[in-house]
């Protein structure tokens, strides 16, 4: 009997297998039907058989107590979820921050929110260089040079971030760059307000704008180029050493300065008129001589001139005149007499003998002349050399001037200064002058 049922279990065995195949051949045109249904009926179709009594999973097998538990989500769903969370604050704080950057940088550039106060400035003459460029006209062509300053702006910017004036120096060189501040800036000292924008702050920084500081200084007559510069420094309107370096290297556009027959700075002897100046502080040493310059230009008339030519000399040989007469007078009513010693000794071929001519080259010296200064072989010693000394000895006033324009008529080569009367008498001769000298008690 076993071996029977084993002989059946066989048969059913070798059935089965054959029927597989057929099996799988349908299980998959089931599939691709399915595939091609709507997927929500096939859906359905796993979850209740045929009969409509049996429910299945999603698996197909038959439900159990599992398939009611509560759906757990998978540790990479949460990890996702944590991952995009954190991107999402992360590009919330970089746009806060960015914005807060901003709107910082944005105040500063325009002086925004800012307590309203008032800061001085100084750009010294160092910071500046010049060069020399081609000058292009609008077809690219070269049509000449200029000369183009430009300013040290990282000095600059440390000089408003001390003061209070902007805060970030990065922006406003960054400012500077695009703009090209460089070259529109110049030497001076300026009351800058905190309220001035960083475009403000620059056209505020140049000669002549609202924001310069100035400064009023007398130039007496009679000063010489020497002291004149000295005063200028003295005030702050610029370096001694620069203004020496302008007189002597600068192009001044004046036809007057083509009779000069000094060297160097000394050319500029004599033309630097006197008189009371607005000067901006801390300005070129070029812009501030071109002032005195013009000054002179103006005050020097066309009859001047003329009246020059009428008695045989040259404005700069006047000038040589007025400014030994200016040195000389004590005041101005001597002035026509002493020009009239001046030039009768000139023309009768005398040496003039004018202390004051002698001294000048010697800055530092104070009082009378020294017996080596009167012997020395030196140009302006109008002991030793007759004639007009190379150059005016200091700036003439319009006195002066006119006194060497228009001398008195007299017959006078000598004077002397009465020591007592604090005026000078005028002789005719050499003994009535020797015999007076000697009464005088100059030592006193």
């Amino acid at each position: 009997m076993p071996d029977e049922l084993d002989k059946i279990n066989e048969i059913f065995r070798i059935h089965d297998e054959k029927k597989r195949p057929e099996d799988q051949s349908e299980r998959k045109k089931t599939r691709q039907t399915n595939a091609r249904r709507n997927p929500i009926k096939a859906m359905d179709e796993l979850l209740i058989d045929s009969s409509g009594r049996e429910t299945r999973n999603y698996t197909g097998d038959a439900e159990s107590e599992r398939d009611y538990r509560p759906v757990r989500q998978s540790h990479e769903y949460h990890s996702g979820c944590l991952g995009g969370l954190m991107y999402f604050t992360f590009i919330v704080c970089v746009s806060v921050v960015l914005a807060c950057l901003a709107w910082m940088a944005t105040s500063d550039m325009l002086a925004l929110n800012k307590d309203d106060f008032t800061a001085v400035v100084t750009l010294p003459s160092n910071i500046f260089q010049s060069e020399t460029v081609d000058k292009i006209d609008e077809n690219g062509v070269k049509v000449g040079t200029k000369r183009v300053t430009h300013a040290d702006m990282d000095y600059v910017a440390d000089v408003l971030k001390d003061a209070g004036l902007i805060e970030y120096k990065w922006l406003f060189n960054l400012f500077c760059k695009i703009s090209t501040a460089d070259t529109k800036v110049s030497p001076g000292e300026y009351e800058l307000r905190s309220t001035f924008d960083y475009r403000a702050l620059i056209q505020n920084m140049r000669a002549g704008s609202s924001s310069t500081v100035t400064v009023m200084v007398t130039i007496p007559e009679g000063f010489k180029m020497h002291q004149i510069f000295m005063r200028l420094e003295e005030n702050g309107v610029c370096n001694y050493n620069d203004l020496m370096e302008d007189a002597a290297s600068t192009e001044y556009n004046y036809d007057f300065l083509d009779l000069t027959e000094g060297e160097g700075a000394y050319r500029l002897e004599g033309f630097l008129f006197p008189d009371t100046y607005e000067f901006y502080v801390g300005m070129q040493g070029s812009s501030a001589i071109n002032k005195l310059l013009d000054n002179f230009h103006r005050r020097i008339t066309d009859e001047m001139y003329q009246r020059a030519e009428e008695i045989g000399m040259n404005m700069y040989d006047v000038l040589k005149v007025a400014s030994l007469i200016e040195k000389e007078a004590g005041n101005d009513d001597e002035r026509p007499y002493i020009a009239s010693v001046i030039y009768n000794r000139l023309n009768a071929g005398i040496v003039l003998g004018i202390d004051a001519s002698v001294l000048y080259p010697y800055n530092d010296h104070e009082g009378a002349p020294t017996m080596q200064m009167l012997e020395k072989d030196d140009p302006y010693n109008t002991r030793v050399h007759d004639g007009l000394p190379p150059t005016p000895i200091c700036s003439p006033g319009l006195n002066s001037i006119y006194a060497a324009l228009y001398p008195e008529s007299t017959s006078y080569y000598f004077y002397a200064l009465d020591a007592e009367a604090g005026v000078h008498r005028f002789f005719t001769n050499d003994t009535e002058f020797n015999n007076f000298v000697a009464s005088q008690n100059y030592a006193q």
